[in-house]
């Protein structure tokens, strides 16, 4: 199948063209990072996970929010997510495909990603994350495929697919929970210390994965006309508002427990996030803008008469969107690191470098998902006619 994905017009190609020369720039940054080491980047002994770890840590919410599609078609039989579940289960594809090269790229040299897998350490939680994001990555990838062969064979899948997509539903649930253990598994970091750090990951996930597949439908039916239905729309932008209420609730309690505690090693980090803290205040205004967004968003998912209106659906999507990926990519790893365990605020600032390589591994994850959404449309389409 992969020949429909070598013929296109001149805008598939043209948003090809850019994708490479976006990842081409990333790689020639990313080899200068090899030469030079970790030293380009904004990273220091302070604060040694960046926008990388960042990123990989936000993107795994986003293959993970793809099981509030797979839950209802296939455990309760919804018929109306028919159409759109195959994009959700090849939507977790370049999401896993990015937290692997975003590790990859993170821990500076290839052959530690390799010492990582093939000389592991079981006590270490970084070991049990990858091999459950690899194993998801694999299961949604082998079960994207064999559906969409079928479809164009006219044929049902094999019976063996629907037993790994029964397996994919807890591993989904496990590579979200494995990510929060990494975090939480780290005493000395107040901001992390919590036991309900995988519930709000979870939560985080299924509003923040739905929500960009709202868009990607929308967009989708606009560029191919592809229509997931309105009615199936609807039904995802529910169980989004439900998840990014529970996301906001676990939030406020872990502000009441932080500060009606008063314990000043955990009250420091949310300080410094929200209030500035020694001076410093660079991640106020994108907490702030953060929270604003989440607001936003829960005031229109959660009324259906503004929901239910596309333009406003559009708006509240990608507010809950950009508004998990700020305070999940940024604030909870700049705001885990800062202050540091010797109270002392160091701050990171990405470099150009960073950003760039960054760059380049969402060129390379939007290039994966391009491939993947032009098979599933053509033969989609060739069913049709």
């Amino acid at each position: 199948m992969l020949e429909i994905a070598l013929k296109g017009d001149r805008r598939y190609w043209g948003w090809i063209g850019f994708l490479f020369c976006v990842i081409g720039i990333g790689i020639f940054f990313y080899h200068k990072q090899l030469v030079y080491g970790l030293g380009i980047t904004g990273m220091s002994r302070d604060v040694s996970w960046g926008i990388y770890t960042s990123q990989s840590n936000f993107l795994v919410g986003v293959a993970a929010g793809g099981i509030m599609l797979v839950l209802p078609y296939y455990l309760h039989d919804l018929k109306k997510f028919a159409k759109i579940t195959i994009l959700g289960e090849f939507l977790a594809v370049p999401a896993l495909m990015m937290c692997l090269l975003f590790l990859f790229v993170h821990l500076g040299k290839p052959e530690r990603f390799l010492n990582a897998f093939l000389h592991p350490t079981p006590s270490a939680m970084i070991f049990w994350d990858g091999l459950v994001i690899m194993g998801y990555l694999v299961m949604n990838l082998v079960i994207g495929w064999n559906v969409v062969g079928s479809d164009r064979k006219g044929v049902k899948p094999p019976k063996w697919v629907k037993w790994l997509i029964y397996l994919s539903i807890p591993t989904a649930f496990s590579i979200h929970t494995a990510t929060a253990f990494l975090y939480c598994g780290l005493a000395g970091r107040g901001y992390w210390l919590t036991a309900i750090l995988a519930p709000r990951f979870l939560a985080s996930a299924f509003s923040s994965g739905p929500a960009l597949l709202i868009l990607l439908a929308l967009m989708l039916k606009k560029l191919t006309g592809f229509d997931a239905g309105k009615g199936t729309l609807q039904t995802i932008a529910v169980i989004v508002a439900y998840a990014l209420l529970a996301n906001i609730f676990f939030l406020l309690c872990e502000v009441f427990v932080v500060f009606y505690s008063g314990i000043p090693s955990h009250m420091d980090h949310f300080l410094y996030l929200f209030k500035g803290l020694n001076g410093s205040s660079i991640m106020v205004p994108w907490m702030w803008s953060s929270m604003a967004l989440l607001g936003v968003a829960a005031i229109i998912m959660v009324i259906p008469s503004l929901r239910k209106k596309t333009p406003l659906l559009v708006i509240g999507c990608l507010a809950v969107f950009v508004g998990t990926w700020i305070e999940k990519g940024l604030g909870l790893m700049v705001g885990g690191f800062t202050p540091n365990p010797f109270h002392r605020v160091v701050k990171y600032v990405p470099s150009a470098s960073e950003i760039l390589i960054t760059l380049g591994v969402y060129g390379i994850g939007m290039l994966i998902l391009t491939i993947l959404y032009k098979i599933t449309l053509e033969v989609r389409n060739q069913d049709k006619s």
